[in-house]
């Protein structure tokens, strides 16, 4: 609920609330704001992250031009002039999640070529799609489709590598979304692109277009060691080095693809980016589910960061991401729903959850990923990957004003004896109330700004058609 102003209403509310109060409770009163402010949102609980494990009960969050400027008591809260006070009775506010690897657009494959392992599923089924649909106009709306699917899912800042990277840029610049767009290099010809060196042209002048952007940054997306040759390999390490960029790549995504590595170079595709020079604090590697003892020290060594992808992983039978075994090896792990055409679904709550219940499966111990680690996960881990913790992943004075709100007024998170544990394994993902970036809303009452949802729709069934007739 928003209001202008106006203790009264909120405590009528609060009354009115069957909640009870969660077990783990802090309580702070810290605020730096001009007068008066632009928002001050107060709901029932805050999830700051940082300090870990910390939930602070009946406090508020001020925001001025954007950022964080109080994190402050109820009672403080409620007398500060501001443009807007939005109540938010029986909800819990968090930083909002950061996916760390995705392919937007690929929302249209959704349902399209399930249930193969990932080397058909590529070979025979998507990489022939694309190869017949992907233009301009598809990735345009693809990626629409998947804005929506990501704001419902608490998604502020997302990870995208896909063709057309700069058609995905318009489509964030219009909604207000926070992206690092790593834009495709991989050998083979596309509909982007006749090769890895047009590729890198194309991506690198969109690079310099986007320079300065509030809300994009721009990296390179080598593909794979399996898809790019390790010239290309070492030059996009060498350019990456230069320009400081991020660089993304799935890498030991099956132990098929570990074994085919060795048989025809001689060497794991891990290895071979350490000759080339790309392992780094500015490099993320995704999935990562078929390892060696030396791995977990070479990872921690270059300060390289990990993207789990479990659902998409358990989808397509890729291996399962040694998780706590990383991060017990001080290595940062990220959280990535990858496309919608490998997980269906481009939902954070979901993802996160997957990720603490397999991360026990995998090391056959129940305290493996707890609530809180998988949290952090989806919020400051992808701000350190993405290299954005001076700015998100977590509501702290001074950062900018990147929320979700989550309702927790639901029979399956209810009674909460313990909020954090009910955010991670009762959610269903659908409980998204509220979001901003910068301050800015992009989800309210579960609505989504900015975009007409009927008929982003209405274009994603356009493109069933025209895929269901070839």
């Amino acid at each position: 609920m928003v209001t202008k102003s106006g203790p009264s209403r909120h405590q009528n509310e609060l009354a009115e609330s069957p909640l009870p109060r969660p077990a783990i409770l802090g309580n702070m009163s810290e605020i730096r704001h001009p007068t008066p402010a632009d928002l001050v949102v107060h709901p029932d609980w805050i999830v700051p992250i940082i300090p870990r494990g910390k939930v602070l009960l009946d406090h508020s969050v001020v925001v001025s031009d954007g950022r964080i400027t109080g994190l402050c008591e109820r009672d403080l809260a409620l007398n500060i002039d501001a443009t807007e006070h939005c109540h938010l009775p029986g909800q819990a506010l968090l930083p909002g999640f950061v996916n760390a690897h995705g392919h937007s657009p690929m929302s249209l494959f959704r349902g399209f070529a399930d249930d193969y392992p990932l080397m058909d599923w590529l070979n025979e089924h998507i990489w022939p799609a694309e190869a017949a649909l992907v233009s301009e106009e598809f990735v345009r709306d693809g990626t629409n489709l998947a804005l929506v699917d990501l704001l419902l899912g608490g998604t502020t800042t997302f990870s995208d590598q896909y063709f057309f990277p700069e058609i995905t840029a318009q489509c964030v610049d219009a909604v207000g979304l926070r992206a690092q767009l790593v834009f495709p290099v991989i050998n083979v010809q596309t509909a982007w692109a006749r090769d890895s060196e047009e590729c890198l042209r194309k991506g690198l002048a969109l690079r310099d277009s986007l320079r300065g952007h509030p809300f994009i940054d721009v990296g390179f997306g080598a593909h794979s060691t399996y898809s790019v040759d390790r010239e290309t390999l070492k030059k996009i390490a060498t350019l990456a080095h230069e320009l400081d960029a991020i660089v993304q790549i799935h890498l030991h995504e099956t132990e098929g693809e570990v074994e085919a590595s060795v048989e025809q170079w001689g060497d794991r595709p891990i290895d071979i980016l350490a000759q080339v020079g790309m392992l780094g604090p500015k490099t993320q590697c995704v999935h990562m589910t078929s390892l060696s003892r030396g791995d977990f020290a070479l990872l921690k060594d270059t300060n390289s960061h990990v993207v789990h992808c479990p659902r998409s992983n358990m989808k397509i039978a890729s291996g399962i991401c040694p998780t706590q075994r990383l991060l017990d090896h001080g290595v940062n792990v990220a959280l990535g729903t990858d496309g919608a055409a490998s997980n269906n679904r481009l939902n954070m709550l979901a993802e996160l959850q997957s990720a603490a219940l397999i991360a026990k499966l995998e090391s056959s111990q129940a305290t493996a990923l707890p609530a809180v680690s998988a949290l952090e996960l989806a919020t400051i881990n992808g701000a350190r990957a993405l290299g954005m913790e001076q700015v998100i992943g977590s509501l702290e004075i001074g950062k900018d004003a990147d929320m979700v709100a989550i309702d927790m007024r639901q029979p399956h998170t209810q009674p909460l004896n313990n909020l954090i544990s009910q955010l991670v394994y009762a959610t269903s993902g659908h409980e998204v109330s509220h979001s901003w970036v910068k301050g800015r809303p992009l989800v309210k009452n579960r609505e989504v700004i900015g975009l007409d949802v009927t008929g982003v729709i209405e274009r994603a069934n356009y493109w069933s058609t025209q895929l269901a007739h070839g």
